[in-house]
C-alpha cells in the first residue's frame, strides 16, 4: 500500500502553464465580448434619447406654430432645448390641388430641427389656409 501512494504523490495536483494560459485567454475573449455588447447598446440608448429629443422639439414647434390668418409663405428659424429649428411654409403644387373655386389654397409646411451634434429629423405637412377675398 505504500508503494501505490508514492505513485500518486509523484504526480502533479496542479495546472499546467498550457491549461492557465489557455484560461486567461477564454476569460479574455469573453470580457472582450461583453465590453462591445456594452459599448454598442450604450451607442444605440444615447441615439434613441437623442431621436426623442429631436421628435420632442419638432412636435413642439409644430404645436406652437402661429394660427393659419397669422402664417405667411416664407421662412421661420428659431432655437428650442438646445435644437436649432427651421419652418418652411411655401405653396402646394399638385395637379389635384384644390380648383380655383375652393375657398381653400394648400401649404406645404416643413419643420426641420438639428441638434447640435448634426443629427437632424424632417417632418412635412400640409395646412390649408383660406383664401383672401
Amino acid at each position: 500500500m505504500c508503494q501505490a501512494r508514492s505513485d500518486i504523490g509523484d504526480k502533479s495536483a496542479g495546472f499546467t502553464l498550457i491549461e492557465v494560459l489557455i484560461a486567461i485567454a477564454v476569460v479574455a475573449i469573453s470580457l472582450t465580448a461583453i465590453g462591445a455588447l456594452a459599448g454598442t447598446t450604450i451607442r444605440g440608448v444615447r441615439t434613441l434619447e437623442q431621436h426623442a429629443i429631436l421628435v420632442e422639439t419638432a412636435r413642439t414647434v409644430a404645436a406652437t406654430l402661429p394660427s393659419r390668418a397669422q402664417l405667411a409663405t416664407g421662412e421661420i428659424t428659431g432655437e428650442l432645448y438646445g435644437n436649432r429649428w427651421r419652418v418652411g411654409i411655401s405653396p402646394f403644387f399638385d395637379p389635384i390641388a384644390p380648383g380655383p373655386d375652393s375657398p381653400w389654397i394648400p401649404e406645404t409646411i416643413t419643420i426641420r430641427v438639428q441638434s447640435p451634434s448634426g443629427a437632424a429629423i424632417s417632418l412635412e405637412t400640409i395646412r390649408l389656409q383660406r383664401k383672401r377675398q
